[in-house]
């Protein structure tokens, strides 16, 4: 006898139940032992309330070998769907430690590349949460060819559909390579674990010991790899970042980000005109300048803990999303080295595919010396700052605080490389070099013959000083478009923002670049 409508009904809610407890009570209660929450625990914390549509619950997987035949893996560890963070709709995925271990056979692969697709098709964010113990064995090839289908599309969406990872747990293996295809990375402290090799096989080769948090924990990733763009102390924080980065970026290439209402900056707390020092040797934190002219003095900074000499972050000029580039000069006086090069040239890229304006502020010596940076390749990460300027084709707006000296004022958005705007405080220096090394080059025979070399080399770089470390040689060539009170700088980027919002630029016809990977 058929059954009635009321009973499949209540097949289909058993199954769900069965299915949505995942590895089962006891697993659940280990992971959440370890301070962590559960897959599923993480999509709602995440989403808004009630907006989590789930799909593939019942999928299983297709193992033979090993056994594998009698066991009964619900959603094959991953769980799957759509939902919106404060309205803003988005594809996730979780991966559940509490089956198998998260760990990723071919149906499982399967289900992620299908939302992956999805978020393609609808062309909005996805959002990929990494818990997992790697590839599963007993599956051979078909673990490896289902890394292999979500590398490809993590390749294919990259530039067009915004690429969140999040890992809050092992990712390690191949698994890695999914995350650092993607354009930003969430680590928490304590939990997040990524490495190629792990502890045991790097002893048994090398016979190192290293523990897992000193091999790949988060800290490691986001002060010393860069692998990672957030840090968290907390699964909860972590999430909240997520919420607000959603908040400054678009749901895709063909749009801009939402736009929010205009507000002043706190200007009691970030008066622009104080914080930068008299004495130009002395540092000061550029942030500071950045929340002087930013909405609501609201800074979200990427990659803080990595290559501080630089930073990179989002935030609002008259409501509407900005990129901020800034040299610090509280770390190696703002210097470009290998590390910073490669993280101001990575989010100059990612601003440019999505439609984020660009706000660049300059002070900085020029590129770091030395035999290590010479080594570890400065003139081919250095290049990559170059090309991602060059490429860039959103509105580029430049301000040159203080030191804008050789290689560096180049790199650092100036008008070669096509900024759109550039604007020089009166405190900004622009030349070949500093005075002192410029001063000891140009009158080196001066200084070497006299009487009191001191005293003239004194002299010489006072007249290098006055002749050329000053905006206007610059100025009057017409690199620098206005030199600009300190307390007008809101108000310049401000107009060059609304006047270059239709910009369009002819570009060469072209497969792609090649830039200096």
């Amino acid at each position: 006898m058929d059954m009635s409508i009321k009973q499949k009904t209540l097949d289909l809610k058993k199954r769900m139940q069965g299915a949505l407890l995942g590895g089962g009570v006891k697993a659940i209660e280990k992971q959440q032992s370890m301070g962590k929450m559960t897959a599923r625990e993480r999509i709602i914390a995440l989403l808004d309330p009630n907006s989590f549509h789930e799909y593939d619950l019942f999928v299983e997987h297709a193992a033979r070998d090993f056994d594998m035949d009698k066991k009964h893996l619900p959603g094959d560890g991953v769980i799957t769907g759509t939902g919106t963070i404060s309205g803003f709709p988005v594809c996730i995925y979780a991966q559940d430690f509490t089956v198998a271990g998260g760990s990723l056979g071919i149906m499982h692969a399967r289900k992620i590349s299908k939302i992956m697709d999805h978020a393609m098709n609808l062309k909005i964010p996805i959002i990929g949460i990494n818990d997992s113990g790697g590839a599963r064995i007993q599956e051979g090839v078909n673990s490896l060819a289902g890394y292999g289908e979500i590398f490809y599309r993590n390749t294919q969406a990259s530039g067009v559909i915004p690429q969140i990872s999040v890992i809050l747990g092992p990712c390690a293996g191949g698994a890695v390579y999914s995350p650092a295809l993607t354009d930003f990375v969430f680590v928490v402290d304590k939990i997040s674990k990524m490495f190629i090799t792990g502890p045991e096989v790097i002893k048994s080769v090398l016979g190192e010991e290293i523990t897992m948090e000193e091999l790949g924990g988060a800290r490691v990733h986001s002060e010393i790899t860069g692998n990672a763009h957030f840090f968290a102390e907390s699964e909860q924080e972590c999430l909240n970042q997520i919420k607000k980065l959603v908040s400054y970026i678009p749901w895709n290439n063909t749009k801009k980000a939402d736009a929010f209402p205009k507000k002043a900056p706190k200007s009691r707390q970030y008066k622009i005109e104080n914080i930068i020092p008299t004495d130009p040797r002395e540092p000061y934190d550029v942030r500071d300048v950045i929340r002087s002219i930013s909405d609501d003095s609201d800074f979200f900074e990427v990659q803080e803990l990595f290559a501080a000499n630089m930073v990179i972050g989002f935030g609002r000029i008259n409501g509407e999303t900005v990129g901020f580039v800034a040299n610090q000069p509280l770390v190696l006086a703002g210097v470009l080295d290998v590390d910073s090069s490669d993280k101001a040239a990575r989010f100059i890229r990612f601003c440019n595919a999505f439609n984020i304006p660009l706000v660049t502020l300059v002070d900085l010596p020029g590129y770091l010396p030395g035999i290590d940076q010479e080594h570890a390749g400065v003139i081919r990460h250095g290049a990559k700052i170059l090309y991602s300027y060059s490429e860039a084709s959103v509105p580029k707006i430049t301000i040159i605080l203080r030191k804008a000296y050789g290689g560096g004022y180049i790199a650092m958005c100036s008008r070669h490389l096509r900024a759109d705007f550039v604007f020089a405080w009166p405190t900004a220096e622009i030349a070949v070099m500093g005075p002192e090394g410029a001063a000891n080059i140009i009158f080196r025979n001066e200084i070497k013959n006299a009487e009191d070399p001191d005293k003239v080399r004194r002299e010489k770089v006072e007249e290098y000083k006055k002749k050329f470390a000053n905006p206007y040689v610059a100025a009057a060539h017409g690199y620098i478009d206005a030199v600009i009170e300190p307390s007008e700088t809101r108000k310049f980027v401000v107009h060059a923002l609304e006047v270059s919002s239709q910009k369009s630029e002819l570009r060469p016809q072209k497969k792609h670049g090649i830039p200096p990977f």
